[in-house]
């Protein structure tokens, strides 16, 4: 059957276009006569309360400062909290006018030209959305003066932060260290987005070794805020990661106690647990209060400190270089032994002065007529020089550089505070280089008695001493006992060993039995300073002389030109707890000090309610 055939209309199917294009026309005509009614509402009727809003509120991303770690003791003594204060603070993209408001504000908050000018050397720092402090440690009523006036300074706000602070003080300056603000050279090696909410970072001592340690990981909010940054709301926020707490070494009791013990004397003092390396005392006096720099030390202060004759911010402790003195004598009576040079039946005939074959020159001992008849044990207990500069002589620079290093001289101990300096164990290469000059036997006769080029800091006297303690068999000083991280996990430090000093078990003997005559017997030279202790010390005396001065009454030297004073001490002495390092400067007392400290670590009752917090 055939298909039926259909005609289309094309009069009614453009009738039926029209109408929909007059229907489509109308609603969009209507639809778009509703918007232009609601942007005429909007933007007429509603545009004042709208232009207000837009201008009061936006949305910022603000850096949130993690809780920096705090620091204690062996025994959970507090050395380094944080506590809360306030400061004023500025966002510069919001202030239109910034030296009328900076005069304004002096109206109502006491800002100093010198914290106008750190102020101004930090907004180069920062970018124009980040805060910059103005001044710090507002007082209560400077912050409800400006709460009062806020709505007159857009873009200022006060910031609630947490400022480092030493209970300490002055005690604890010279293994802590200290925060300060953030300078331009640190900027540029920073993480700035870390420090964006943090204004201070560690400068020296243990704030600055382990700052990544102690700094934490910044955190993020996303806020609304109104034109003088009061947030309105918190949209978004990623909570920052505190730091970790670090346990140090020091115990604060004998801290204080060597402290103490310096009195008014310059010099230094430093206690090491043999055993492992724990330093438990670091001393260098006369010291200064950190807290003088966490906030911003003045100008006046701070060039008082500089340029007072004491230096008070050198810490000799780790950067002082001093002459051994007769301290080195127990160390070259080891080699002496060891390399055959002498025996345990050397003897010399002391007149009292020394004199190479080949040379005029004569080298005085310390005793104008002599000692007589001496040999090692007797050496070391009177502190004979002829005997060791006879010695020093005979094994040549070689050897005696060689023993000097194996004990950590002339190189820097290690410590974790990385400020130390590391003596000098002189070498023919480094008299050519540095002087320009060739090595002469009479150098190696000086080094014999610690004189001459050969330097040392106190810390390194402690570790030699605790070297000997430990027969060889000794560790590199470290501050950090352990570290507890924000899960609460403690961290304990691994000490770290020297090589063994290798040596035969009666030349050990001999040496340290020596030792003990030192303090012990009425003829040793700590005897009547030292005194009568209820425990078995081992030490050595060491004068290193400043200005020569021979048959010229003390009374008449000018007190810095007297002779520094050094000793080395470990007790008890069949299982060591404690070594110690003194530098007394322009004084002969360092064995009374020694004693002082050794008493407050051994003797003294501690104080049994000093117990770590709970982890």
């Amino acid at each position: 059957m055939a298909k039926r055939l259909t005609f289309k209309d094309h009069r009614e199917d453009i009738k039926i276009f029209k109408r929909r294009v007059i229907i489509a026309a109308i609603a969009v005509i209507g639809l778009t006569g509703m918007l232009i009614f609601r942007l005429d509402f909007l933007q007429i009727n509603q545009h004042h309360q709208y232009r207000t809003l837009s201008k009061q509120n936006q949305v910022t991303l603000l850096p949130i400062p993690p809780k920096r770690g705090l620091i204690y003791d062996r025994n959970g003594r507090l050395l380094a909290e944080n506590l809360p204060i306030y400061n004023l603070e500025m966002i510069p993209d919001r202030v239109q006018h910034l030296d009328e408001t900076l005069a304004s504000l002096k109206s109502i908050v006491k800002i100093t030209p010198s914290e106008i000018e750190r102020f101004r050397k930090a907004l180069k720092q920062h970018r124009k959305f980040e805060t910059v402090p103005l001044k710090v440690k507002l007082t209560e009523e400077e912050v409800a003066r400006f709460y009062v006036n806020q709505h007159n300074y857009p873009g200022m706000l006060i910031n609630t932060l947490l400022m480092r602070h030493y209970p300490q003080g002055e005690n604890t300056v010279d293994a802590l260290g200290y925060v300060g603000r953030i300078n331009e050279d640190e900027l540029k090696t920073i993480n700035k987005a870390n420090y964006a909410a943090t204004h201070f970072i560690g400068k020296i001592g243990i704030e600055k070794f382990y700052e990544k340690r102690l700094h934490g990981t910044a955190g993020y909010q996303q806020v609304e805020t109104d034109a003088s940054g009061r947030i309105i709301r918190v949209l978004e926020k990623t909570p920052p990661i505190p730091g970790d707490n670090l346990y140090l070494t020091i115990d604060i009791n004998l801290q204080q106690a060597a402290k103490r013990s310096l009195a008014d004397h310059r010099g230094a003092v430093v206690a090491i647990d043999p055993k492992n390396g724990d330093v438990l005392a670091l001393v260098s006096h006369p010291g200064y209060d950190p807290n003088l720099f966490v906030q911003g030390i003045p100008t006046k202060t701070y060039q008082a400190l500089q340029f007072n004759l004491v230096s008070p911010l050198f810490n000799s402790a780790i950067r002082g270089h001093y002459s051994l003195g007769s301290n080195i004598k127990t160390f070259l009576a080891l080699q002496g032994l060891n390399s055959g040079t002498i025996t345990t039946h050397t003897r010399i005939q002391d007149p009292g002065w020394f004199k190479l074959p080949t040379a005029n020159h004569i080298y005085h001992d310390w005793k104008k007529n002599g000692h007589g008849r001496v040999g090692i044990r007797r050496a070391i207990i009177i502190s004979c020089d002829t005997f060791f500069y006879r010695l020093a002589s005979k094994m040549g620079i070689r050897r005696i550089d060689s023993i000097m290093n194996q004990f950590g001289f002339g190189q820097a101990t290690e410590l974790d505070i990385g400020e130390e300096l590391p003596g000098l164990v002189p070498t023919p290469e480094w008299k050519r280089a540095s002087q320009g000059e060739s090595w002469y036997t009479g150098d190696t006769v000086l080094s014999g008695i610690g004189q001459g080029y050969m330097l040392s800091t106190p810390l390194q006297l402690a570790v030699g001493a605790a070297g000997i303690a430990m027969r060889g068999q000794f560790y590199h000083p470290h501050l950090l006992l352990q570290h507890q991280s924000p899960d609460q996990k403690q961290h304990p430090f691994t000490p770290v060993p020297y090589n063994p000093i290798n040596l035969p078990e009666k030349y050990w003997n001999t040496v340290i039995d020596a030792m003990q005559q030192v303090v012990g017997s009425p003829m040793g030279t700590a005897y009547r300073r030292f005194g009568h202790a209820p425990f078995s010390a081992a030490g050595k005396t060491g004068t290193a002389q400043l200005f020569r001065y021979r048959n010229l009454p003390k009374s008449k030297i000018p007190e810095r030109l007297r002779d520094n004073t050094l000793f080395i001490v470990f007790a008890p002495v069949q299982k060591p707890k404690i070594a110690v390092g003194v530098v007394l400067e322009n004084n002969n007392n360092a064995p009374v000090i020694a004693r002082k400290v050794i008493d407050a670590y051994l003797v003294e009752k501690k104080d049994e309610t000093d117990k770590p917090p709970v982890l």
